[in-house]
């Protein structure tokens, strides 16, 4: 690969923001824990009945991973901020929004992808239906990408400011919710033996549009808050 090159760059950025993750694997581990430790609680509350865990398992689910993924949103470039990279990520000949793209990837990677890793263990917790299992599982892997992707927006337009933790759950939670709609929703019919493909192919259409246009709203944003 030759150097100079915006593939080389890419590549050097996505081994950089794996290094990093790697010396901050114990900070990987929070969203683990905070999905596991949600999803745990609710049988304390609601009684080990296992009719009633399985009517609420999807739903729970998803909103523990959801939220376990909103956690890790205000890192994505708090520390590139701190230590000065984020700004020449922006001063870079590269297109922007291509390196931005690949942050965002990094980000799902390591923390979204172990959410999804765990879904069948917050499942079993739930005693969710063998056979809703693949649906859930579907379902997240194309509703986690799409909240790396809207938040990163959220996240640009915030990065600048030093406690912007609650004005950024306020942007993201709005935009999310017809993510868990549709992700529950999916699961939801399938427990009841309904069609659900609908749903998954709307979180489908939404993820690919946000695929090409959240990383361009990305890198503008970042531009008007490091301006």
């Amino acid at each position: 690969m030759k150097p100079g090159t915006t593939s080389a760059a890419c590549v050097a950025l996505l081994r950089r923001d794996l290094a990093l993750t790697w010396r901050r694997r114990g900070d990987a581990l929070n969203p683990l824990l905070f999905a596991v430790i949600v999803v745990a609680l609710f049988p304390f509350a609601l009684g080990p009945e296992a009719q009633v865990l399985e009517r609420i398992a999807a739903g729970t689910i998803f909103v523990a991973v959801l939220l376990a993924a909103l956690l890790s949103l205000d890192s994505l470039f708090r520390s590139d901020l701190d230590d000065g990279s984020l700004e020449q990520l922006v001063l870079s000949p590269h297109p922007l929004s291509l390196l931005l793209a690949c942050k965002i990837a990094i980000h799902w990677l390591t923390t979204a992808l172990p959410l999804i890793a765990i879904a069948p263990l917050l499942a079993m917790l739930l005693h969710l239906p063998d056979s809703v299992l693949p649906v859930l599982l579907a379902a997240l892997a194309l509703a986690t990408p799409l909240l790396s992707l809207i938040g990163a927006i959220c996240v640009a337009l915030t990065v600048a400011l030093r406690r912007s933790g609650m004005l950024l759950t306020l942007l993201v939670l709005p935009l999310i919710v017809p993510v868990l709609i549709f992700g529950a929703g999916a699961c939801n019919a399938a427990q009841a033996g309904l069609p659900y493909a609908a749903p998954l192919l709307w979180l489908g259409a939404w993820l690919v549009l946000a695929l090409v246009l959240a990383p361009l709203a990305t890198a503008a944003a970042l531009k008007i808050s490091l301006t």
